[in-house]
């Protein structure tokens, strides 16, 4: 192809890209667009020719307004002393107000004296590998979805329900509200929906009601234009239109602000909501799973939910037990947790001793899972290597068997030591007559195993010492 043909068929050579391409005049008006930039867009090229390109509202801009005393440039590209060739992930805004994540790479074009003439851009659609980013994100915070149900870990009956109330709701796109203590896994249980639904190829966002004040809270979940308020330097996508198609997750639902709890209810009826500081409805198909921790029966009563919201979001309540109420599944979470302490500290523990185990199966878990993962961190930092012990274990635990250790009733007023004598001599008694065996010095005394070896600790009793006497 000869020089003179590429002028000849320019605006098809164009027309052929992938990429949007944008030509922008030095004062910011749009003289040019291709194709495809249409297609990304939605705008025509009469929308968008002989406009500023300030419509387009890339948060990247470096837009400068100032007086022309101050500059001899309208925008920041312009500056001489700015690189010639600008790369950068953005936002655009399309024709139907939402917003296409992009790539933009920007060049200025300067004649032969060096004066800029105006800037080209290409734009790619990188919306697909937002998504992807979003999935990586969230995939990495559940690194063994491999290990039980989409990374539940349970094997009672009352987690089998769960379970199948789960594939059940994932094929619907009906709200689903979770309820459980905190620590029970109620994060897990929404990916699990999301994952196992028919919206598992969209997006799925995460967001914690409780993070923020009602302000930047109205911000995060619906966006904001630039300049609505204080600080809003650049336009944001709030979490229910990067949502759209896909699910949102509304951790602590119970305690949004009612002011927020309407415009909530406004998207569950009509898929709508509005940035803050626009009054242009913008649609988003997303379904809304919600968790909480509080009644939102009594809130209701106490007008701090609003009762149309509760029935909205209550069409499908899933709760789940605290850690109390499924003590058979306290094994299986033990091994898979020590699994995964094992391979990440490199430590040789093997598992838990019959004490260790004892404590855990009587102890009350007020902080459930989350609670008995933490006990059993502490426990990789303690011990060395084998079974982890009693000793191994946060105070709490030893503190908790001693106080719900049986009293002698016949001891009314211990003012003074003698108590402390006393059980420390019957308790080297029971040891001798057992030739050191706890368990059978515990059936001695009456007591369980975990006391007989708490009251060894406390009275500093050397059992070999005993023995041989």
């Amino acid at each position: 192809m000869l020089t003179k043909d590429l002028h000849k068929y320019w605006n098809r050579i164009i027309n052929t890209m992938h990429e949007g391409l944008i030509v922008i005049a030095s004062d910011g008006t749009i003289v040019m667009v291709n194709q495809s930039f249409e297609l990304l867009t939605g705008y025509t090229s009469k929308d968008l020719i002989g406009n500023s390109c300030i419509m387009l509202d890339c948060d990247a801009c470096e837009l400068v307004r100032k007086s022309e005393e101050e500059k001899s440039w309208w925008c920041a590209l312009f500056d001489p002393d700015y690189p010639g060739l600008k790369q950068c992930r953005c936002n655009l805004l399309k024709k139907d107000g939402t917003y296409m994540p992009a790539l933009k790479s920007a060049t200025v074009l300067r004649d032969e004296q060096g004066v800029p003439l105006g800037a080209v851009e290409t734009i790619t659609d990188v919306s697909e590998l937002h998504r992807l980013d979003q999935e990586v994100v969230q995939l990495s915070r559940q690194l063994d979805s491999e290990d039980g149900f989409y990374g539940i870990i349970g094997t009672s009956p009352v987690m089998q329900q769960v379970f199948n109330i789960i594939l059940k709701v994932g094929i619907s796109d009906a709200p689903v509200i979770i309820y459980g203590e905190s620590g029970t896994g109620k994060e897990l249980v929404a990916n699990a929906i999301h994952w196992s639904g028919i919206r598992k190829d969209k997006a799925y966002v995460p967001f914690n009601c409780a993070a923020l004040n009602e302000s930047l809270l109205e911000s995060e979940l619906f966006g904001h234009a630039k300049g609505s308020f204080t600080g809003a330097y650049q336009q944001r996508i709030g979490r229910f239109e990067a949502a759209n198609g896909g699910d949102i997750f509304l951790d602590e639902i119970g305690d949004i602000p009612l002011s927020i709890q309407v415009k909530l209810l406004r998207i569950l009826d009509s898929k709508e909501f509005e940035r803050v500081g626009e009054h242009k409805p913008i649609r988003s198909d997303v379904r809304i799973i919600t968790a909480t921790n509080k009644n939102l029966e009594q809130l209701v009563a106490q007008n701090k939910f609003r009762e149309d919201l509760f029935f909205r979001i209550n069409i499908i309540p899933i709760i789940l037990p605290p850690l109390r109420e499924r003590r058979e599944d306290i094994p299986v979470l033990v091994n898979r947790f020590i699994q995964r302490l094992m391979s990440k500290t490199r430590k040789n523990i093997t598992g838990l001793s019959h004490e260790t185990m004892n404590l855990f199966m009587n102890y009350k878990w007020p902080g459930n899972i989350r609670e008995l993962k933490g006990a059993l961190e502490y426990a990789f930092v303690i011990a060395e290597k084998g079974l982890i012990h009693p000793e191994h274990l946060p105070q709490k635990f030893t503190m908790e068997a001693m106080i719900n250790e049986p009293v002698d009733s016949s001891i009314v007023f211990p003012v003074r030591n003698d108590t402390i004598f006393q059980k420390k001599d019957e308790l080297i008694s029971a040891l001798r007559q057992s030739s050191g065996n706890q368990s059978e010095a515990a059936r001695i005394l009456g007591v369980n195993r975990v006391t007989v070896w708490n009251r060894i600790k406390k009275y500093n009793i050397n059992l070999k010492t005993i023995i041989s006497t």
